[in-house]
């Protein structure tokens, strides 16, 4: 939960340095997991509170994402605008998805010192 936590408060638009993959990896499980409780849970009571709730936390959460999906290709040594390839069909997400759990660069790169040897 901290890493989630991290994302919104100190990082939230921090597209500099680098993230491990524990910390992309769980910021995104608990956005899915709040996600899915938004839909399942309020679902029940009003469709249409579901949806504006589920926008409110999908906007919310944009600019967080994004940066750390960005500092998640800087710990593989490649750039932030690389998440663009996802918007090639079909395959650009799945590459993405390979780039996103790529071990990290050891030692320091580029984009900073390497978050392993620093935590």
């Amino acid at each position: 939960m901290n890493w989630f936590i991290n994302c919104f408060t100190k990082n939230y638009v921090n597209f500099n340095g680098r993230a491990r993959r524990q910390e992309y990896w769980m910021f995104i499980l608990f956005l899915v997991i709040i996600q899915a409780v938004n839909l399942i849970v309020i679902g029940f009571i009003s469709e249409a509170l579901s949806a504006i709730l589920y926008l409110i936390v999908a906007f919310g959460s944009l600019l967080p994402n994004l940066a750390v999906t960005a500092r998640r290709l800087h710990d593989t040594n490649k750039s932030g605008w690389l998440m663009l390839i996802a918007l090639i069909p079909l395959v650009g997400g799945i590459i993405l998805i390979v780039f996103l759990a790529t071990d990290s660069t050891p030692g320091s790169n580029q984009y900073g010192e390497n978050p392993k040897g620093i935590q």
